[in-house]
């Protein structure tokens, strides 16, 4: 089975009186164990009672080893605030503890057996934990995965263009699309393919919301209009879309079927409360029909 190291943030997304376990990297790998994916998780937590605790989830949910370090900065809550469509925006404090992930051998040891490295821009808003992932980058031969996840104001384009150029899959949204194109480019897929030159990606994904994704790979666009949902909140659909198409592409998946199936899994995200929603036997189906 191939190994997949998602590496970032782990905090709490405080819902009025309600907290969750979350962060995107820790979603996707989340979703990878349902979805049957050998995972490690490299994040960092607070001595505090809040890092105890997500120390505690962690365990029970398969994702604790010695890849979590433990840190004097504070663990991250996050408040979320959900629009009428459930929509989400979040408020992040910093620093918190996984701003400062440091460089292990037992940390390098599991880049370099990984098929895949999972990475966003948010933990790399610091440079201790930036400089540690660029190391790791540098000495894997692993797939780069880069989730693009623009949090305002926790980024700069310089960085989001190093990690681009690390990367050997981008995936991100419209708006980042739309965001980081260079001015004049018209056209959603003639800004894909400029990205594709500017950076030399094997592949790059933009999702759509309800509109579902389009991927460039092999000078070849493929595209899924989506699902329709009753959306209960879109808190982690994106990263649930990530993890299944991360498993279609190690897995030599074609890429329409990997396409529909992530887009399924994140509609099925989108439609509970929550970014980790227990798999019901309608989405192990989806998941097990080549």
């Amino acid at each position: 089975m191939k190994n997949i190291l998602c590496f970032g943030e782990i905090l709490w997304d405080a819902f009025g009186d309600t907290k969750v376990a979350g962060g995107a990297p820790m979603n996707v790998a989340r979703h990878l164990v349902q979805q049957g994916a050998n995972v490690s998780f490299a994040s960092s937590v607070g001595s505090d009672e809040s890092g105890k605790g997500l120390v505690e989830f962690l365990k029970a949910n398969g994702l604790y080893s010695n890849l979590i370090q433990t840190d004097a900065l504070p663990t991250c809550e996050v408040t979320v605030q959900l629009d009428a469509h459930g929509h989400a925006t979040y408020i992040i404090p910093q620093p918190v503890s996984w701003d400062n992930i440091q460089p292990t051998a037992a940390l390098t040891e599991a880049a370099n057996a990984a098929s895949a490295i999972v990475f966003g821009s948010l933990a790399c808003r610091d440079v201790a934990s930036k400089n540690t992932l660029l190391g790791l980058l540098a000495s894997s031969k692993a797939l780069k995965v880069f989730d693009v996840n623009l949090r305002p104001p926790h980024y700069t384009l310089s960085t989001i263009e190093e990690l681009c150029q690390k990367a050997d899959v981008i995936k991100m949204n419209e708006d980042e699309a739309e965001l980081l194109a260079s001015e004049g480019i018209e056209g959603l897929e003639n800004k894909i393919i400029y990205f594709q030159k500017k950076y030399g990606s094997q592949i790059i994904c933009v999702t759509r919301g309800e509109h579902g994704a389009i991927v460039w790979r092999n000078n070849q666009f493929f595209e899924h209009p989506g699902f329709k949902v009753q959306v209960v909140d879109t808190v982690g659909a994106g990263d649930s879309f990530l993890a299944t198409f991360i498993s279609g592409i190690l897995n030599d998946t074609p890429m329409d079927k990997t396409i529909e199936k992530a887009c399924k899994i994140g509609g099925f995200v989108a439609s509970k409360r929550g970014a980790n929603p227990v798999y019901d036997e309608s989405v192990k189906s989806i998941l097990n029909n080549e």
